[in-house]
């Protein structure tokens, strides 16, 4: 769960603020609305904001509030059915439909045949005040701006409007939510200067996926919100919002231990082991066992009695459960046991935030101390701008080691052999990055391991080769003095092959 800053909580927060019923927005507002105040949501049509504005009158009527939702476009049988697929129920919402009745479409009507926009504005701001006069509500949401700004015909007689319907509703202590769908042919700023708060609400279409929905707060009076943009989607049941991330407000306490693997000889090119705390980055082309080798360390956690996480981008869960169980590995049993929580990511239908937030549901929910991300390649596809990517990959993993989790990163490098490189670069945020390679001695094709960086203490720095195999997955021998070129990308075997795994006893 996101937690809130610390302005008001709990009760006092019902009470002095209207919350919007909205997951995680009121958190990015700082504790909800304030009561008795006009706010502004904005955006163009689809991102949803009629579904954000339903939810904040059902909260409401949820704590027995009264509530009116006023429409100049859309009519209640249509808004009923849209919550209908949400699966709400309206009850203790008035919905009032200001539009045509259906009695001017008779025949000797025709002459005067009218819609909302060709009423003239004194009439329709009228016919908002009767409407509230009757219910007295305590919530108020008017659904669309843009027709009474087509009535207005002027930017001044526009503003004089608001601010009479602003100063009338806060003579009555009431909080109003106001929607704009920005189809105004010229940007009009003029309920911006109203509006206590103004949110605004955005969709991105990106080339290959579905859309993706932000949302940021442009303004609040007087109080402290979290700014920036924040993801959000829409599915049944509502709007979710997954506010940004901010590792310095979680601040853990926990014990630096150092935690060994299963391998002896890995934790001596450790060190000793991982530091609990810490980002393990581990880097190498395709089929050198990255997943394996981060596989070996979620083994030794739950053998500890820990919980473990792996969120899986490229593999199919199917053929990782299948090699792994070659291995000597059971990853379904950990699953059923509830030791293992894995989960297959489709970076095009997810959204950074939405995938951050999955991972601290892990953390502070579930209690999991070991992290697994396989791999940042396939992440990276959620992010179309790298640099995006490297600073929301900057914030979770600070976050998670003042958790005292331990993450595993992989990258896949592209190419096998020469000059390789990474489709991103997050060294500079690791604690420990392990290098994997492959060489050539005696005409055969062997893997080699080496830590290039550990922040936290010493670790060997010779080059080990290992092959994928035996009843742990990884079996690592003995220091190579006669490999060159490891970090040239062409590393060859020029040394004694006594300690080679396949010339070994």
């Amino acid at each position: 769960m996101a937690p809130r800053l610390p302005d008001i909580e709990g009760a006092e927060t019902a009470e002095k603020r209207a919350l919007t019923g909205v997951v995680g927005l009121d958190d990015v507002l700082g504790g909800a609305l304030e009561r008795g105040c006009l706010f502004l949501l904005e955006g163009s049509p689809g991102t949803g904001k009629t579904t954000v504005a339903t939810q904040f009158l059902i909260e409401g009527a949820a704590r027995g509030e009264r509530c009116l939702y006023i429409t100049l476009s859309e009519t209640e049988k249509e808004m009923r059915k849209s919550a209908r697929s949400h699966a709400w129920d309206l009850a203790g919402i008035t919905i009032f439909e200001l539009v045509p009745p259906a009695s001017l479409l008779d025949d000797e009507h025709q002459q005067s045949l009218l819609y909302s926009s060709d009423l003239e504005l004194g009439e329709t701001t009228q016919r908002i005040i009767s409407a509230f006069e009757a219910l007295k509500p305590d919530r108020v949401v008017l659904d669309s701006l843009s027709e009474i700004r087509l009535l207005a015909q002027s930017s001044l007689r526009y503003r004089r409007q608001i601010l009479a319907l602003k100063h009338f509703f806060a003579l009555h202590h009431v909080t109003v939510l106001m929607l704009d769908d920005l189809t105004a042919e010229v940007a009009d700023k003029t309920v911006h200067s109203v509006a206590h708060a103004v949110i605004r609400l955005e969709e991105l279409s990106p080339h290959y996926g579905p859309e993706r929905r932000r949302l940021r707060v442009v303004k609040y009076r007087g109080h402290k919100f979290r700014g920036g943009f924040h993801d959000f989607v829409i599915n049944t049941g509502g709007v979710r919002v997954f506010p940004r991330l901010v590792s310095g407000e979680h601040k853990g306490s926990f014990t630096r231990d150092t935690l060994p693997s299963s391998s002896a000889e890995l934790d001596a090119l450790l060190g000793g082991g991982i530091d609990r705390g810490s980002s393990v980055l581990v880097l190498g082309p395709a089929g050198t066992g990255k997943s394996l080798l981060a596989l070996t360390f979620v083994l030794a956690a739950i053998e500890r009695g820990e919980r473990a996480a792996m969120f899986i981008f490229d593999e199919e869960l199917g053929v990782l459960f299948a090699r792994a169980k070659g291995l000597g590995i059971d990853m379904q049993t950990m699953v059923d046991d509830g030791a293992l929580l894995i989960e297959q990511v489709d970076a095009a239908q997810l959204s950074p935030g939405e995938f951050t937030q999955r991972v601290r549901d892990d953390i502070e929910k579930n209690g999991v101390c070991t992290v697994v991300i396989d791999s940042l390649t396939g992440y990276q596809a959620a992010m179309p701008e790298e640099s995006a990517l490297v600073l929301h990959m900057r914030e979770l993993l600070q976050y998670l080691n003042r958790q005292g989790a331990t993450t595993f990163l992989t990258v896949a490098q592209h190419g096998l052999v020469g000059d390789m490189k990474a489709p991103v670069d997050v060294t500079y945020l690791a604690d420990t990055i392990i290098l994997l390679r492959y060489f050539e001695a005696s005409g055969r094709v062997k893997r080699a391991m080496s830590v290039i960086k550990k922040r936290t203490g010493v670790h060997e720095n010779t080059i080990r080769e290992y092959r994928i195999g035996g009843d742990r997955g990884l079996e690592l021998g003995p220091p190579l003095v006669g490999l060159q070129g490891v970090l040239h990308g062409v590393p060859t075997f020029t040394g004694d092959r006594s300690p080679l795994l396949d010339e070994r006893p």
